[in-house]
């Protein structure tokens, strides 16, 4: 028996991660480039919900909500972007910086951190991980 696409008998596994955004238009534009997603569907002006999926076919989805919630100051769930090692990652961060992402003056990194935490033009925090860290 299949339901939602996987059988009973499969492990469950993420398919979306959704996050909230003012302007659904600025955000699909944002992550569209940020991750090379294309939209699942046209995208019309007056949609209020929109879900991206990799270009290349592969990964999980990401959906934007409009959402009339703040922002969080330190968000119980965020998305955790995985670079290859120490250049890659500072390359990445200032790829997504000149897309909007803006530096958040993180105040509890610590002492040598793995990751660096940016924010999305909505304002919504994410990192971008060194893998390769040690």
């Amino acid at each position: 028996m299949r339901l939602g696409g996987c059988k009973t008998e499969d492990v469950l596994n993420v398919g979306t991660v959704v996050i909230g955004v003012e302007d659904l238009h600025r955000a699909v534009a944002f992550w569209t480039r940020a991750l090379n997603y294309v939209a699942k569907r046209e995208i019309k002006g007056e949609d209020d919900f929109a879900i991206l999926v990799p270009a290349s076919g592969h990964g999980a989805h990401l959906a934007l909500d409009v959402s009339q919630t703040p922002v969080q100051q330190y968000p119980r769930v965020h998305l955790d972007l995985y670079a290859g090692d120490a250049a890659d990652q500072a390359s990445e961060v200032e790829r997504l910086v000149s897309l909007g992402a803006t530096r958040v003056d993180w105040d509890r990194y610590p002492e040598n951190p793995d990751f660096i935490v940016l924010a999305d033009p909505e304002g919504n925090r994410f990192c971008v991980i060194d893998t390769n860290h040690s």
